[in-house]
Protein backbone atom coordinates (compact mmCIF):
# COMPACT_ATOMS: atom_id res chain seq x y z
CA UNK A 1 0.00 0.00 0.00
CA UNK A 2 2.86 2.10 0.18
CA UNK A 3 2.85 2.62 -3.56
CA UNK A 4 -0.38 3.32 -3.52
CA UNK A 5 -0.07 6.05 -1.38
CA UNK A 6 2.39 7.77 -2.75
CA UNK A 7 0.74 7.62 -6.15
CA UNK A 8 -1.99 9.26 -4.86
CA UNK A 9 0.59 12.16 -3.63
CA UNK A 10 1.90 12.80 -6.25
CA UNK A 11 -0.39 12.22 -9.10
CA UNK A 12 -2.11 15.15 -6.31
CA UNK A 13 0.81 17.43 -6.68
CA UNK A 14 0.56 16.78 -10.16
CA UNK A 15 -2.67 17.97 -11.12
CA UNK A 16 -2.49 20.70 -8.74
CA UNK A 17 0.65 21.83 -10.78
CA UNK A 18 -0.53 21.12 -14.19
CA UNK A 19 -1.90 24.36 -15.26
CA UNK A 20 1.98 25.33 -14.91
CA UNK A 21 3.08 23.12 -16.90
CA UNK A 22 0.99 23.73 -19.47
CA UNK A 23 2.69 27.20 -19.94
CA UNK A 24 6.32 26.16 -18.62
CA UNK A 25 9.18 23.36 -19.00
CA UNK A 26 8.17 21.76 -16.00
CA UNK A 27 6.85 18.04 -16.42
CA UNK A 28 4.41 15.93 -14.59
CA UNK A 29 5.98 13.34 -16.32
CA UNK A 30 9.15 14.09 -14.79
CA UNK A 31 7.44 14.62 -11.29
CA UNK A 32 6.22 11.28 -11.56
CA UNK A 33 9.92 10.23 -12.61
CA UNK A 34 11.39 12.17 -9.93
CA UNK A 35 8.79 10.81 -6.87
CA UNK A 36 9.54 7.45 -8.25
CA UNK A 37 13.42 7.54 -7.65
CA UNK A 38 12.77 9.00 -4.33
CA UNK A 39 10.45 6.66 -2.47
CA UNK A 40 12.45 3.74 -4.66
CA UNK A 41 15.62 1.32 -3.26
CA UNK A 42 17.95 4.23 -4.35
CA UNK A 43 16.37 6.65 -2.68
CA UNK A 44 14.21 6.82 0.58
CA UNK A 45 14.05 3.16 0.36
CA UNK A 46 10.14 3.21 1.06
CA UNK A 47 9.41 0.61 -1.17
CA UNK A 48 11.16 -2.04 -2.07
CA UNK A 49 10.09 -2.70 -5.59
CA UNK A 50 12.44 -4.56 -7.63
CA UNK A 51 12.67 -4.97 -12.04
CA UNK A 52 11.36 -8.81 -11.71
CA UNK A 53 8.81 -7.88 -9.40
CA UNK A 54 4.84 -8.60 -11.47
CA UNK A 55 3.83 -5.27 -10.87
CA UNK A 56 6.36 -3.51 -12.66
CA UNK A 57 5.82 -5.49 -15.76
CA UNK A 58 1.87 -5.60 -15.07
CA UNK A 59 1.40 -2.06 -14.87
CA UNK A 60 3.99 -1.20 -18.02
CA UNK A 61 2.10 -3.50 -20.19
CA UNK A 62 -1.57 -1.95 -18.84
CA UNK A 63 -0.06 1.39 -19.40
CA UNK A 64 0.92 0.76 -22.89
CA UNK A 65 -2.24 -0.79 -23.67
CA UNK A 66 -4.34 1.75 -22.88
CA UNK A 67 -2.92 4.17 -24.25
CA UNK A 68 -2.37 2.63 -28.07
CA UNK A 69 -6.03 2.05 -27.33
CA UNK A 70 -6.87 6.14 -27.27
CA UNK A 71 -4.10 6.67 -29.51
CA UNK A 72 -5.88 4.79 -31.99
CA UNK A 73 -9.16 6.37 -31.80
CA UNK A 74 -7.22 9.99 -33.03
CA UNK A 75 -6.47 7.76 -36.22
CA UNK A 76 -9.10 6.59 -38.04
CA UNK A 77 -8.80 5.69 -41.44
CA UNK A 78 -9.31 9.15 -42.77
CA UNK A 79 -6.45 10.82 -40.99
CA UNK A 80 -4.07 7.36 -41.84
CA UNK A 81 -5.15 8.18 -45.74
CA UNK A 82 -4.63 11.99 -45.29
CA UNK A 83 -1.47 11.44 -43.90
CA UNK A 84 -0.11 7.89 -44.96
CA UNK A 85 2.58 9.58 -47.00
CA UNK A 86 4.40 11.06 -44.48
CA UNK A 87 3.97 8.41 -41.46
CA UNK A 88 4.74 5.56 -43.98
CA UNK A 89 8.18 6.91 -44.88
CA UNK A 90 8.86 7.61 -40.53
CA UNK A 91 7.64 4.31 -40.56
CA UNK A 92 9.54 2.38 -43.46
CA UNK A 93 12.85 4.16 -43.45
CA UNK A 94 13.22 6.23 -40.23
CA UNK A 95 12.38 3.15 -37.61
CA UNK A 96 15.21 0.97 -39.77
CA UNK A 97 17.49 3.49 -39.48
CA UNK A 98 16.89 4.06 -35.86
CA UNK A 99 17.56 0.96 -35.20
CA UNK A 100 21.06 0.86 -37.46
CA UNK A 101 22.06 4.31 -35.66
CA UNK A 102 21.69 3.28 -32.00
CA UNK A 103 23.12 -0.78 -33.21
CA UNK A 104 26.32 0.83 -34.36
CA UNK A 105 27.41 2.91 -31.41
CA UNK A 106 26.17 -0.01 -29.25
CA UNK A 107 28.70 -1.99 -30.67
CA UNK A 108 31.16 -0.10 -30.99
CA UNK A 109 31.33 2.12 -27.93
CA UNK A 110 29.25 -0.11 -25.16
CA UNK A 111 30.96 -2.99 -26.55
CA UNK A 112 28.39 -5.25 -27.05
CA UNK A 113 27.28 -8.09 -29.73
CA UNK A 114 25.87 -7.62 -32.75
CA UNK A 115 22.73 -9.16 -32.14
CA UNK A 116 22.25 -8.01 -28.82
CA UNK A 117 23.30 -4.48 -30.14
CA UNK A 118 20.68 -4.53 -32.50
CA UNK A 119 18.29 -5.75 -29.78
CA UNK A 120 19.10 -2.48 -27.90
CA UNK A 121 18.09 -0.48 -31.07
CA UNK A 122 15.14 -2.56 -31.57
CA UNK A 123 13.67 -1.76 -27.62
CA UNK A 124 14.96 1.64 -28.19
CA UNK A 125 13.23 2.31 -31.80
CA UNK A 126 9.11 2.71 -30.81
CA UNK A 127 8.13 6.19 -29.80
CA UNK A 128 6.13 7.73 -27.22
CA UNK A 129 4.66 11.08 -27.81
CA UNK A 130 3.02 11.28 -24.61
CA UNK A 131 6.43 13.10 -23.39
CA UNK A 132 5.72 16.29 -25.72
CA UNK A 133 2.14 16.42 -25.44
CA UNK A 134 1.89 20.90 -25.54
CA UNK A 135 2.11 19.84 -29.36
CA UNK A 136 0.01 16.35 -29.75
CA UNK A 137 -2.75 17.80 -27.83
CA UNK A 138 -2.65 21.62 -28.81
CA UNK A 139 -5.36 21.93 -31.65
CA UNK A 140 -2.82 25.03 -33.04
CA UNK A 141 -0.06 23.34 -33.97
CA UNK A 142 -0.49 21.94 -37.32
CA UNK A 143 -2.51 18.97 -37.88
CA UNK A 144 -0.11 17.40 -40.06
CA UNK A 145 2.49 17.34 -37.52
CA UNK A 146 0.46 15.79 -34.84
CA UNK A 147 -1.22 12.73 -36.70
CA UNK A 148 2.53 12.09 -38.10
CA UNK A 149 3.94 11.92 -34.26
CA UNK A 150 0.75 10.21 -33.26
CA UNK A 151 0.51 8.05 -36.11
CA UNK A 152 4.28 6.87 -35.63
CA UNK A 153 4.27 6.30 -32.26
CA UNK A 154 0.99 4.20 -32.43
CA UNK A 155 2.05 1.74 -35.09
CA UNK A 156 5.71 1.80 -33.84
CA UNK A 157 5.23 0.03 -30.51
CA UNK A 158 3.97 -3.25 -31.92
CA UNK A 159 5.79 -2.84 -35.22
CA UNK A 160 8.86 -3.33 -33.06
CA UNK A 161 8.04 -6.01 -31.23
CA UNK A 162 8.84 -8.58 -34.13
CA UNK A 163 12.29 -7.21 -34.58
CA UNK A 164 12.48 -7.44 -30.57
CA UNK A 165 11.70 -11.13 -30.86
CA UNK A 166 14.17 -11.65 -33.16
CA UNK A 167 17.08 -10.05 -32.25
CA UNK A 168 16.38 -11.59 -28.72
CA UNK A 169 16.27 -15.26 -30.27
CA UNK A 170 18.86 -14.64 -32.04
CA UNK A 171 21.54 -12.86 -29.34
CA UNK A 172 19.97 -16.20 -26.75
CA UNK A 173 21.04 -18.87 -30.33
CA UNK A 174 17.80 -19.79 -30.16
CA UNK A 175 15.13 -20.03 -33.66
CA UNK A 176 13.83 -16.53 -34.19
CA UNK A 177 10.34 -18.05 -35.42
CA UNK A 178 9.50 -15.78 -37.44
CA UNK A 179 6.05 -17.84 -38.46
CA UNK A 180 5.00 -17.43 -35.17
CA UNK A 181 5.70 -13.73 -34.52
CA UNK A 182 4.03 -12.88 -38.03
CA UNK A 183 0.82 -14.65 -36.54
CA UNK A 184 0.91 -12.87 -33.21
CA UNK A 185 0.84 -9.95 -35.47
CA UNK A 186 -1.76 -10.64 -37.86
CA UNK A 187 -3.55 -11.90 -34.79
CA UNK A 188 -3.48 -8.98 -32.98
CA UNK A 189 -4.36 -7.13 -35.81
CA UNK A 190 -7.53 -9.40 -36.59
CA UNK A 191 -8.92 -8.99 -32.94
CA UNK A 192 -8.57 -5.54 -32.80
CA UNK A 193 -10.62 -5.16 -36.09
CA UNK A 194 -12.93 -7.35 -35.64
CA UNK A 195 -14.02 -6.92 -32.04
CA UNK A 196 -14.61 -3.17 -32.47
CA UNK A 197 -15.99 -3.58 -35.77
CA UNK A 198 -18.64 -6.41 -34.46
CA UNK A 199 -19.80 -3.81 -31.63
CA UNK A 200 -19.59 -0.74 -33.76
CA UNK A 201 -22.03 -2.85 -35.81
CA UNK A 202 -24.55 -3.92 -33.48
CA UNK A 203 -24.61 -0.60 -31.87
CA UNK A 204 -26.18 0.59 -35.20
CA UNK A 205 -29.19 -1.42 -33.60
CA UNK A 206 -31.73 0.79 -32.66
CA UNK A 207 -32.70 -1.35 -29.26
CA UNK A 208 -29.36 -1.29 -28.67
CA UNK A 209 -28.83 1.98 -26.94
CA UNK A 210 -26.83 2.69 -23.95
CA UNK A 211 -27.66 5.74 -21.68
CA UNK A 212 -25.60 9.00 -21.61
CA UNK A 213 -23.75 8.48 -18.39
CA UNK A 214 -22.33 4.72 -19.29
CA UNK A 215 -21.75 5.86 -22.84
CA UNK A 216 -17.61 6.22 -22.37
CA UNK A 217 -18.09 2.38 -20.89
CA UNK A 218 -18.71 0.99 -23.56
CA UNK A 219 -15.58 1.78 -25.53
CA UNK A 220 -13.98 0.60 -21.91
CA UNK A 221 -15.79 -2.97 -22.58
CA UNK A 222 -13.84 -3.18 -26.18
CA UNK A 223 -10.62 -2.63 -24.81
CA UNK A 224 -10.92 -5.26 -21.65
CA UNK A 225 -12.79 -7.63 -24.36
CA UNK A 226 -9.30 -7.25 -26.98
CA UNK A 227 -6.81 -7.13 -23.64
CA UNK A 228 -8.25 -10.59 -22.87
CA UNK A 229 -8.58 -12.28 -26.09
CA UNK A 230 -4.85 -11.11 -26.97
CA UNK A 231 -3.44 -12.61 -23.73
CA UNK A 232 -5.41 -15.73 -24.18
CA UNK A 233 -4.37 -16.41 -27.74
CA UNK A 234 -0.62 -14.68 -27.61
CA UNK A 235 -1.59 -12.51 -30.24
CA UNK A 236 -0.13 -8.89 -29.90
CA UNK A 237 -2.06 -6.58 -27.68
CA UNK A 238 -0.08 -3.62 -28.52
CA UNK A 239 -1.21 -3.81 -32.17
CA UNK A 240 -4.44 -4.95 -31.16
CA UNK A 241 -5.11 -1.60 -29.30
CA UNK A 242 -4.55 0.66 -32.19
CA UNK A 243 -6.09 -1.25 -34.37
CA UNK A 244 -8.94 -1.53 -32.38
CA UNK A 245 -9.22 2.50 -31.07
CA UNK A 246 -8.59 2.91 -34.98
CA UNK A 247 -11.46 0.98 -35.96
CA UNK A 248 -14.31 1.99 -33.33
CA UNK A 249 -13.35 5.81 -34.58
CA UNK A 250 -13.87 4.94 -37.68
CA UNK A 251 -17.14 3.27 -37.82
CA UNK A 252 -18.71 4.89 -34.49
CA UNK A 253 -16.91 8.62 -33.78
CA UNK A 254 -19.44 9.58 -32.15
CA UNK A 255 -18.81 6.17 -29.31
CA UNK A 256 -15.15 7.29 -29.79
CA UNK A 257 -16.12 10.82 -29.08
CA UNK A 258 -17.61 10.05 -25.92
CA UNK A 259 -15.15 7.77 -24.83
CA UNK A 260 -12.25 10.59 -25.44
CA UNK A 261 -12.58 12.37 -22.13
CA UNK A 262 -12.95 9.51 -19.74
CA UNK A 263 -10.34 7.45 -22.00
CA UNK A 264 -7.75 10.33 -21.60
CA UNK A 265 -8.14 10.13 -17.87
CA UNK A 266 -7.69 6.67 -17.96
CA UNK A 267 -4.97 6.49 -20.00
CA UNK A 268 -3.13 9.66 -17.96
CA UNK A 269 -3.42 7.51 -14.75
CA UNK A 270 -1.57 4.62 -15.97
CA UNK A 271 0.68 6.32 -17.55
CA UNK A 272 1.84 8.47 -14.00
CA UNK A 273 1.45 4.78 -12.30
CA UNK A 274 3.92 3.70 -14.60
CA UNK A 275 6.50 6.27 -14.93
CA UNK A 276 6.35 6.27 -10.57
CA UNK A 277 7.35 2.59 -10.83
CA UNK A 278 10.21 2.91 -13.49
CA UNK A 279 11.64 5.87 -11.64
CA UNK A 280 11.76 3.17 -8.41
CA UNK A 281 13.88 1.08 -10.82
CA UNK A 282 16.40 3.66 -11.08
CA UNK A 283 18.65 3.58 -8.50
CA UNK A 284 22.61 4.78 -7.65
CA UNK A 285 23.59 1.33 -7.74
CA UNK A 286 22.14 0.38 -11.15
CA UNK A 287 23.68 3.22 -13.35
CA UNK A 288 27.00 4.04 -11.42
CA UNK A 289 28.68 0.77 -12.58
CA UNK A 290 27.76 2.22 -16.68
CA UNK A 291 31.27 4.03 -18.29
CA UNK A 292 30.88 7.41 -19.49
CA UNK A 293 30.64 5.30 -23.13
CA UNK A 294 27.28 3.85 -22.10
CA UNK A 295 26.31 7.81 -21.06
CA UNK A 296 27.52 8.80 -24.48
CA UNK A 297 25.43 5.94 -26.19
CA UNK A 298 22.15 7.50 -24.33
CA UNK A 299 22.59 10.92 -25.41
CA UNK A 300 23.57 9.99 -29.13
CA UNK A 301 20.88 7.81 -29.48
CA UNK A 302 18.36 10.85 -28.16
CA UNK A 303 20.25 13.81 -29.73
CA UNK A 304 21.59 12.61 -33.48
CA UNK A 305 20.27 9.06 -33.94
CA UNK A 306 16.18 9.86 -33.94
CA UNK A 307 16.79 13.63 -35.80
CA UNK A 308 18.97 12.05 -38.33
CA UNK A 309 16.83 9.23 -39.31
CA UNK A 310 13.90 11.33 -39.51
CA UNK A 311 15.36 14.23 -40.83
CA UNK A 312 16.40 11.84 -43.80
CA UNK A 313 12.81 10.18 -43.83
CA UNK A 314 11.07 13.36 -44.75
CA UNK A 315 13.35 14.74 -47.27
CA UNK A 316 11.42 15.98 -50.13
CA UNK A 317 8.19 16.33 -48.29
CA UNK A 318 5.44 19.04 -48.54
CA UNK A 319 6.38 18.94 -44.70
CA UNK A 320 7.54 22.64 -43.58
CA UNK A 321 11.35 22.54 -42.38
CA UNK A 322 10.27 23.95 -38.39
CA UNK A 323 7.79 21.19 -38.48
CA UNK A 324 10.20 18.71 -39.97
CA UNK A 325 12.88 19.64 -37.23
CA UNK A 326 10.70 18.90 -34.60
CA UNK A 327 8.89 16.05 -36.18
CA UNK A 328 12.85 14.92 -36.49
CA UNK A 329 13.69 15.42 -32.18
CA UNK A 330 10.51 15.16 -30.79
CA UNK A 331 10.81 10.98 -30.67
CA UNK A 332 10.73 10.22 -27.09
CA UNK A 333 11.07 6.98 -25.51
CA UNK A 334 8.15 5.79 -23.52
CA UNK A 335 6.25 2.95 -22.17
CA UNK A 336 6.90 0.57 -25.19
CA UNK A 337 10.82 0.43 -24.44
CA UNK A 338 10.18 -0.22 -20.68
CA UNK A 339 8.14 -3.03 -21.21
CA UNK A 340 10.51 -4.47 -23.94
CA UNK A 341 13.03 -4.01 -21.98
CA UNK A 342 11.80 -5.72 -19.00
CA UNK A 343 11.35 -8.69 -21.64
CA UNK A 344 14.84 -8.43 -22.23
CA UNK A 345 15.97 -8.02 -18.20
CA UNK A 346 13.63 -11.25 -17.74
CA UNK A 347 15.46 -13.36 -20.49
CA UNK A 348 18.69 -13.69 -18.93
CA UNK A 349 20.63 -12.70 -21.74
CA UNK A 350 24.80 -12.12 -20.55
CA UNK A 351 24.38 -8.52 -21.03
CA UNK A 352 20.81 -8.16 -19.95
CA UNK A 353 21.04 -6.30 -17.16
CA UNK A 354 23.45 -3.71 -19.26
CA UNK A 355 20.76 -4.08 -21.64
CA UNK A 356 17.89 -2.64 -19.42
CA UNK A 357 20.43 -0.14 -17.44
CA UNK A 358 20.97 1.64 -21.14
CA UNK A 359 17.13 1.37 -21.74
CA UNK A 360 16.48 3.05 -18.48
CA UNK A 361 18.99 5.75 -18.66
CA UNK A 362 18.20 6.60 -22.35
CA UNK A 363 14.29 6.55 -21.00
CA UNK A 364 14.88 9.03 -18.32
CA UNK A 365 17.17 11.74 -20.30
CA UNK A 366 14.39 11.25 -22.80
CA UNK A 367 11.61 12.10 -20.40
CA UNK A 368 13.65 15.07 -19.34
CA UNK A 369 15.23 16.48 -22.62
CA UNK A 370 11.65 16.11 -24.30
CA UNK A 371 9.25 16.94 -21.63
CA UNK A 372 11.25 20.22 -21.16
CA UNK A 373 11.23 21.26 -24.61
CA UNK A 374 7.95 20.87 -26.02
CA UNK A 375 6.52 24.04 -25.03
CA UNK A 376 9.56 25.78 -26.36
CA UNK A 377 9.04 23.97 -29.23
CA UNK A 378 5.23 24.92 -29.45
CA UNK A 379 6.59 28.67 -29.26
CA UNK A 380 8.91 28.16 -32.14
CA UNK A 381 5.91 27.35 -33.98
CA UNK A 382 3.89 30.42 -33.05
CA UNK A 383 1.85 28.68 -30.78
CA UNK A 384 1.52 30.09 -27.50
CA UNK A 385 0.38 28.54 -23.93
CA UNK A 386 -3.43 29.28 -23.45
CA UNK A 387 -4.19 31.71 -21.39
CA UNK A 388 -6.72 30.60 -19.71
CA UNK A 389 -7.81 26.81 -17.89
CA UNK A 390 -8.43 24.36 -19.10
CA UNK A 391 -6.07 25.38 -22.55
CA UNK A 392 -7.89 26.28 -25.81
CA UNK A 393 -11.19 25.55 -27.82
CA UNK A 394 -10.90 22.39 -29.48
CA UNK A 395 -10.78 22.46 -33.35
CA UNK A 396 -14.05 19.96 -34.53
CA UNK A 397 -11.73 19.00 -37.59
CA UNK A 398 -8.99 18.13 -35.35
CA UNK A 399 -8.48 14.33 -34.38
CA UNK A 400 -6.34 15.10 -31.79
CA UNK A 401 -7.60 16.32 -28.37
CA UNK A 402 -6.72 19.22 -26.51
CA UNK A 403 -5.34 17.49 -23.42
CA UNK A 404 -3.52 17.82 -20.57
CA UNK A 405 0.36 18.23 -20.57
CA UNK A 406 1.91 14.70 -19.68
Amino acid sequence: MTFVLAFGVVLLAAVSLSGVAARTVLSTALLFLLAGALIGPGGLGIDAIQPGDPIVAGIADVALFIVLFTDGQRACVPALKDNWRLSGRALGLGMPLTMVGIAVPAHLLAGLSWSTAFLLGAVLSPTDPVFASALVGRSSVPLRLRRLLNVESGLNDGLALPFVLIFLATAQHQSSELGVVGLELVGGLAIGIAVAAVVALAWRVKVLTAEPRLQPLGPLAIAIIVYGACHLTHANPYLAAFAAGSTLATMDSLAAEHFRPFGDLLSESTKFAALLVFGALITPERISHLRWQEWVLAVVAIVAVRPVAIGLSLLRTPLPMPQRITAAWFGPRGFASVVYGLLVLQAGLPHSSTVFDLVAVTIALSIVAHSSTDVIAARLLGTEPPDELPGGRRDEDDIVHQGARA
